[in-house]
């Protein structure tokens, strides 16, 4: 089956960021959410993402319009049951992930590809819940989607190659680079990232130093574009404490126990950028 109709189950940040990937590439897309405001806010995200393209000049105003006739939003799940290509990026719950997928495998053709855009839930977990786990893949994008480069392919337990390639493949075809990983906590992305976030909040907790300094350090001392405190509040604080509980429970390491600084925050609702504070003020 050739992929040229994509669902995407999710109208927040990551789902319409992907959904702005698929339909700058060309393909048809469906934005899913639960309600009407869900999905306007999603379809108005993508709008200013591509507005933004235009005024960078990679993007003409002609091709803005042609990319945002290609996206149609809906909040009836039902209505992705004649895509090639279903992409779920919905917050990490693995009770809500499992119920979409249960229902979507349903009302499907078994060559549908099902995938995860989880950050760190077992994909092998997650195809039990269809009736064609080896339909089954992880494609883990970054945030902002439409401008990192990478996708992360992941394989659970019953995953066919044909399925495999065809995601690998199709990730080339959105302008991207795969890189294929097995199921494990974290994968590959957040195995690595996740600890040098953490500790630099148990730096930030022990006084070693300021939030602004801590960052700097990094992003002069090691070139990186951005400093784990802030790429923290990016990604959003309540999610990266998950993953840090996912890793430290899967792989039993002390080295992946969330800071308690990181816990305190996501008590008192500093989330990150998102919700206008975590370890910045936005």
């Amino acid at each position: 089956m050739d992929i040229k109709c994509v669902g995407v189950i999710g109208a927040g940040t990551m789902g319409s960021g992907i959904a702005q990937v698929m339909a700058t590439a060309g393909f048809n897309t469906i934005l899913i959410d639960r309600d009407d405001i869900q999905v306007a806010v999603g379809l108005s995200r993508i709008k200013h993402g591509l507005e933004k393209a235009v005024q960078k000049g990679k993007l003409s105003a002609e091709e803005m319009e042609r990319v945002r006739g290609l996206i149609e939003g809906k909040t009836d799940l039902g209505s992705v049951a004649d895509c090639d290509l279903i992409v779920e990026a919905v917050p990490e719950d693995l009770k809500i992930k499992t119920q979409i997928f249960h229902y979507v495998a349903a009302i499907c053709v078994p060559e549908t590809i099902i995938a995860s855009n989880t950050s760190s839930i077992s994909i092998t977990a997650m195809a039990a819940a269809t009736t064609h786990p080896e339909q089954f893949i992880g494609m883990h994008f970054m945030n902002p989607a439409p401008v990192m480069s990478l996708v992360e392919v992941i394989r659970g337990l019953k995953t066919s190659e044909e399925t495999f390639q065809k995601v690998w493949n199709f990730a080339k075809r959105l302008g991207k680079t795969p890189v294929a990983s097995e199921d494990r906590p974290g994968f590959i992305v957040n195995r690595i990232i996740m600890p040098m976030i953490n500790e630099a909040f148990f730096a930030l907790m022990e006084g070693v130093a300021s939030a602004e300094d801590i960052d700097t350090a990094i992003t002069l001392g090691t070139n990186e574009p951005m400093g784990p405190l802030a790429l923290a509040d990016l990604i959003g604080l309540d999610t990266v404490l998950y993953i840090l509980e996912v890793l430290h429970r899967e792989m039993g390491e002390d080295k992946y126990r969330p800071c308690p600084l990181l816990r305190k925050y996501v008590e008192a609702g500093w989330l990150g950028k998102k919700v206008g504070h975590g370890v910045y003020d936005y």
